[in-house]
């Protein structure tokens, strides 16, 4: 491959694998990578990397009877990546739920001794699975429009707080065992078959939203809430686990209420299959 360079070099965006993206459409050129997290599930190990088989994942994390947990990338593991390029953007999953931000820092700042003239900033998208993916589609446009480095990574940092991400969930045992939301929340709503609708505030915490009544019911109110947040037919990023037919049926009601919007569905990596679960659906939007 001809890797794409401009006036600032060559360039190259490094996600951890919180993002849903194996590829960023219109990046050809651009080089990309995710750092992996790691998923234990009982005494097993899965590297959430694109050898992972995610279903036979799902299978066992449903059969095991044990905690299950999930560590970030470490700071070598970011540091793999530095030599790829001149320019280099890292994109984490937020930061108030994982350490992988505090990681990628702490290996930027390793890397000053050791690249003292490449171009590296860390972005905490504030977000998971598919606000990483808006994320890196939008640097990639701005890469593209030939910007300074510092103008580029300003535009994200910008670009990141006007994304929204809501979800619904019918599962919400790895979330709870690992102290994302609280037990209660996540007990009601796993129950007659209720769904739990969760949102991201602006810092990239989740906070629970309310509970839906089917998976109906949970599509009409992520569009409540899009209407809530005055989105107005922008770019929404659809993440599913094993719902494909839920999430084509959100992206018709989008579409319905909003005829230009530009939504695509992508399928839950190792990650966000770990905590969305089984027919999970997460939803960003700018």
């Amino acid at each position: 491959m001809e890797y794409y360079k401009d006036n600032n070099g060559s360039w190259a965006i490094i996600t951890d694998s919180g993002c849903d993206l194996f590829n960023i459409p219109g990046g050809e050129g651009i080089q990309y990578a995710q750092a992996p997290f790691m998923i234990r599930i009982g005494d097993r190990d899965y590297i959430d990397n694109d050898s992972l088989d995610v279903d036979g994942m799902i299978d066992d994390m449903e059969a095991e009877s044990t905690a299950c947990r999930t560590a970030c990338p470490s700071p070598a593991a970011w540091m793999d990546y530095f030599g790829k390029a001149d320019n280099i953007i890292l994109i984490t999953i937020t930061a108030n739920m994982s350490g992988s931000f505090n990681s990628a820092m702490t290996a930027l700042k390793m890397a000053e001794e050791e690249y003292p003239d490449k171009k590296i900033y860390a972005l905490n998208s504030k977000s998971t699975g598919p606000g990483l993916a808006l994320c890196a589609e939008k640097a990639v446009e701005l890469i593209k429009q030939g910007l300074p480095f510092d103008d580029i990574t300003a535009q994200l940092e910008e670009f990141v707080n006007k994304l929204r991400t809501v979800f619904a969930l019918c599962s919400f045992e790895n979330l709870i065992k690992n102290g994302r939301v609280k037990k209660i929340a996540g007990f009601v709503a796993g129950k007659l078959g209720l769904w739990g609708i969760g949102v991201g505030d602006p810092e990239g915490r989740i906070k629970m939203k309310g509970l839906a009544r089917g998976p109906l019911h949970a599509l009409s109110t992520i569009v409540a809430d899009m209407k809530e947040n005055l989105y107005n037919g922008g770019k929404v990023i659809i993440s599913h686990c094993q719902n494909l037919e839920m999430a084509e049926k959100l992206k018709n009601k989008i579409k319905e209420a909003w005829d230009t919007a530009e939504v695509d569905i992508l399928t839950t990596r190792g990650l966000d299959s770990f905590y969305a679960e089984r027919h999970g659906i997460i939803v960003c939007y700018i």
